[in-house]
């Protein structure tokens, strides 16, 4: 019996279009498989709909998740879900889906939350002994001490958005002078802005996914931004290096991948994750991890993925049969 998957894209975020090119590049790889019928889902602040092959709009029924096509109702076995940031990567859409008991392909709700949350999830990553930056939350209300916060973190440092990713909203600052500027940037993208010192080394990240019912670390991957940072360019405009396999020696690839299991078992994870360190003086230290990795042509995880001699259709096939 074929399995009707809703492959869910878009967002409310600044990452709506990379998620549409991840939910594309899913629906692309699954297309020719018999047992499976699949919907393209575009989920926006305004309205949900599918979009047919002919570039038809068909609204969904947000009560219960279904649709309508020639007065037959929809009702999906399982959804994809490739929305990254808000409301796929927070919590938002789990809660939804759980219930309408309908299953979904990342972790569940409550995982999905102290994750997206970057101060929360490496409070947890602390008690489980794994190094992390030294940070501190500024709110978008509050006061700022500029004199405090460089007392406490010391420069350069990163102000990044608490809850967001692919890198919107994120500065580098080296002076005092630009922080007020670096907070006005994050505040547009989050109302927590995470300001995290800079750890100097190698950026090393690794996939984790369930493949064949086991946990497995893929290969890591070591990025090498053109600019100061791995900003959006860097990620999605070819503005970076990565390698794959990063070149590490076996002794610290077993390492980061245990790290990263490690995180996925405790966090109490599920489907594919991407954690991120930095690697200095043979020790790593864990900066967030992406419970809705990115699944574009130009994303780590699919890279690690084929170099784990994992086709795409297989890797994605894993998370729905």
């Amino acid at each position: 019996m074929k399995k009707n998957v809703a492959i869910l894209m878009g967002g409310y975020s600044s990452e709506y279009a990379v998620s549409i090119k991840s939910g594309e590049v899913v629906y692309e790889n699954l297309k020719k498989e018999s047992n499976l019928t699949l919907f393209k889902i575009y989920i926006t602040k305004n309205k949900w709909y599918y979009l047919n092959e002919s570039g038809k709009k068909f609204h969904i029924d947000k009560n219960s998740f279904t649709l309508k096509i020639n007065n037959k109702k929809i009702i999906f076995d399982i959804v994809f879900n490739a929305i990254h940031g808000i409301p796929g990567e927070n919590g938002e859409i789990q809660s939804y889906l759980k219930k309408l008991n309908i299953p979904q392909t990342s972790s569940e709700a409550n995982e999905s939350k102290i994750t997206f949350d970057k101060n929360l999830c490496k409070k947890k990553i602390r008690h489980i002994n794994i190094n992390t930056p030294n940070s501190i939350i500024i709110k978008k209300n509050e006061a700022v001490n500029i004199e405090g916060i460089i007392k406490k973190i010391r420069l350069p440092f990163f102000i990044k958005p608490n809850n967001g990713g692919s890198s919107f909203g994120i500065s580098r600052v080296e002076n005092k002078n630009h922080i007020i500027e670096a907070l006005k940037k994050c505040f547009l993208e989050d109302n927590e802005a995470l300001v995290e010192e800079e750890i100097n080394g190698r950026e090393i990240t690794v996939g984790v996914i369930v493949y064949k019912n086991k946990i497995l670390a893929l290969p890591p991957t070591e990025i090498k931004s053109h600019n100061s940072f791995f900003d959006f360019n860097a990620k999605y405009k070819g503005e970076s290096d990565e390698i794959t396999p990063a070149n590490i020696t076996k002794e610290n690839e077993t390492i980061i991948q245990n790290l990263a299991i490690k995180i996925f078992k405790k966090l109490k994870l599920k489907g594919f994750t991407r954690s991120d360190f930095i690697l200095t003086d043979d020790k790593f230290y864990f900066l967030e991890i992406n419970t809705v990795p990115g699944l574009t042509k130009e994303s780590i995880l699919p890279q690690q993925a084929q170099e784990a001699g994992i086709s795409l259709k297989n890797l994605f096939k894993s998370v729905i049969e």
